[in-house]
């Protein structure tokens, strides 16, 4: 039998998969009645090249088509389903113009090796049966028939550390929380990802769910949990209704509940929507949440292993830390610390966005270059400009230049040079990125995310941001640097929760790395990449100048002017320095400079 596998992740249904796949049916169903046709339409989870979408892969041939629209579906049919033929314009081109097949040929997919996201693409999210065809659900019964000691020994062989962040040795954490003979004991699940730019988390709930609800209940034998609560931002209407849609299904199938898989083990599970609070990612300040108390964090004197949820022992595990569990126990923990570094072992999932020229979420062994993830998979920059920087960890991880792109990517070396790997959100820059609003727009995200508790983080931010502000205005002091970086320093040492303790990563990185830019700033009255507004003015060389008109279009405010293939010119009393000439500019006619102090 062959299947249309239509990637129905919110990238692809943002741009019409759902269409898509009813014309598929459709067009199935009008052909089933002339002739017998063995095919079924299967709708997936995110492929993680969203911005091919929508996609559609024909199997078992693997035929991949992206940028599928409902048009396609008949020539598709007609050429692919019924003869076998690729249809050559849906295909990919690579880097060398060349139009390939299947997703293994694809230069994106290619160097990747897919772990956590191993089922997504393939399977339809929330069918119990699809998921067992895969494997699933395997290694839970394989962990009934093992003891809780045995189970923890497995995790803990296979080096498995948290994907949330903090990297802490997940066997530890259930060895920890196993360890205390007090009942009821929780498992919890972080799906609050509020990272800008960052999907991972949201992919899997969305593609494979399941993955998760096995990793968790193989966590409950270990520790001897019977409840456990999945806490999801709200923002994530997809994967919340897939995730209750697979608690259902495998409730049903008798997988969760009273009788896991007739062991006369129990497990309950739910889902609790998060409120939209950046901060509720922390450990303690999820909990007060779930709890229905307001998501602040708390002092860490005692860990959440001991007392978490309603005081009692608890266990919280990232998304893509558990959907990594099944795995593990299935092939062994041996296996699984065979891929990786030393210390840290496994794959890892990045989302890959920015000026980079293939943007998706990206799967790769711990220890991978930054070098290999930008420009081997990510194809390079944009128009092949310039590498300027990639800013890993989230809103408060670190600025790496181009001098580092050859660091391997795990939890140590990153946080050796000032920034994380965090949760996986991968930022690429390009010479057209100002450092010093970069570091202004991050503090300002933390700032209105921040929960107020602690000082240092609640004022430490807040003159941070005052400072950054005055800075990309032109009315820094070069002393301000220097005050930047204690009050950096203060709030690593003071703050209550990881928040504020990684807060001034995007500050102290910038003022480590590209302090030339922030003195460009202050001392010349100029923003050298031309994005402060304040201290950049646009000007059109005459020379470069072809007359297209391509800069007067784009231009908001009406500031240019000038006849077709003649130079055109810019009204400095009119220009509102937004930079949208130079963007549309195709020859490099358009300059930036300073503004007088």
């Amino acid at each position: 039998m062959k299947t249309i596998r239509v990637c129905c992740g919110t990238g692809c249904l943002a741009n019409g998969s759902r269409l898509v796949a009813e014309e598929f049916e459709k067009k199935l169903k009008e052909l089933k009645a002339d002739a017998q046709v063995e095919c079924e339409v299967k709708r997936t989870g995110c492929n993680g090249f969203c911005e091919n979408g929508p996609l559609v892969t024909i199997m078992p041939e693997e035929i991949a088509y992206y940028h599928v629209k409902p048009e396609n579906v008949e020539e598709i049919i007609e050429k692919t389903i019924l003869n076998g033929e690729p249809v050559e314009k849906l295909l990919y081109k690579n880097d060398q113009g060349q139009r390939v097949t299947s997703q293994s040929e694809n230069p994106f997919y290619a160097p990747q090796k897919k772990i956590a996201l191993r089922n997504i693409g393939k399977i339809a999210p929330c069918s119990v049966e699809d998921y067992k065809a895969s494997g699933g659900y395997e290694a839970l019964k394989k962990a009934l028939a093992m003891t809780p000691e045995e189970i923890i020994a497995e995790i803990n062989l296979s080096g498995l550390r948290g994907r949330g962040g903090a990297g802490f040795p997940t066997g530890r954490k259930w060895e920890s929380a196993a360890c205390y003979d007090v009942t009821p004991k929780y498992v919890a699940c972080n799906g609050d990802e509020g990272d800008p730019g960052a999907f991972m988390d949201r992919s899997i709930l969305e593609g494979d769910p399941h993955s998760v609800l096995e990793g968790m209940a193989i966590c409950a034998l270990a520790i001897g949990a019977e409840e456990g609560f999945l806490y999801i931002r709200d923002e994530y209407s997809l994967a919340v209704n897939n995730i209750k849609e697979a608690i259902r299904a495998a409730e049903a199938a008798g997988i969760l509940g009273d009788d896991i898989l007739g062991s006369g083990k129990k497990l309950k599970l739910q889902v609790v929507r998060g409120g939209g609070a950046f901060v509720c990612g922390e450990s303690t300040a999820l909990m007060a949440s779930v709890e229905g108390r307001v998501g602040e964090p708390r002092a860490k004197y005692i860990r959440s292993v001991q007392k978490g949820l309603w005081e009692k022992p608890t266990v919280l595990n990232n998304v893509e830390t558990l959907a990594n569990v099944p795995y593990i126990i299935l092939h062994g923990g041996a296996n699984y610390a065979s891929v990786g570094t030393e210390k840290s072992k496994g794959t890892k999932v990045f989302a890959l966005v920015g000026k980079v020229k293939r943007t998706g979420l990206v799967e790769v062994p711990m220890g991978a270059t930054l070098r290999h993830l930008i420009f081997d998979i990510g194809g390079g920059i944009q128009n092949d400009r310039p590498f300027k920087a990639v800013q890993t960890g989230g809103p408060s991880g670190g600025c790496i230049p181009d001098s580092m792109l050859d660091l391997p990517v795990d939890f140590d070396t990153l946080k050796e040079y000032g920034a994380m790997m965090g949760s996986g959100g991968m930022i690429v820059m390009d010479d057209r990125s100002c450092m010093v609003e970069v570091a202004r727009y991050y503090v300002q995200f933390l700032c209105g995310e921040s929960c107020g508790k602690c000082t240092p983080c609640r004022e430490g931010l807040k003159q941070m941001l005052a400072i950054l502000t005055d800075i990309c205005e032109g009315k820094g002091k070069i002393e301000d640097l220097d005050l930047l970086e204690e009050l950096g320093e203060m709030m690593q040492d003071a703050s209550l929760c990881a928040l504020g303790k990684s807060a001034p990563n995007p500050v102290l990185t910038t003022l480590k790395y590209f302090r030339n830019e922030y003195e460009a700033h202050i001392l010349e009255h100029r923003c050298p990449a031309g994005v402060c507004t304040k201290l950049t003015s646009f000007a059109i060389d005459p020379e470069k100048c072809k007359g297209c008109t391509a800069c007067a279009k784009a231009c908001p405010a009406g500031a240019i002017s000038g006849e077709l293939k003649t130079p055109h010119h810019i009204d400095k009393t009119i220009c509102i320095s937004c930079g949208s000439c130079r963007e549309a500019c195709r020859f490099g006619a358009v300059m930036t400079e300073g503004r007088d102090a």
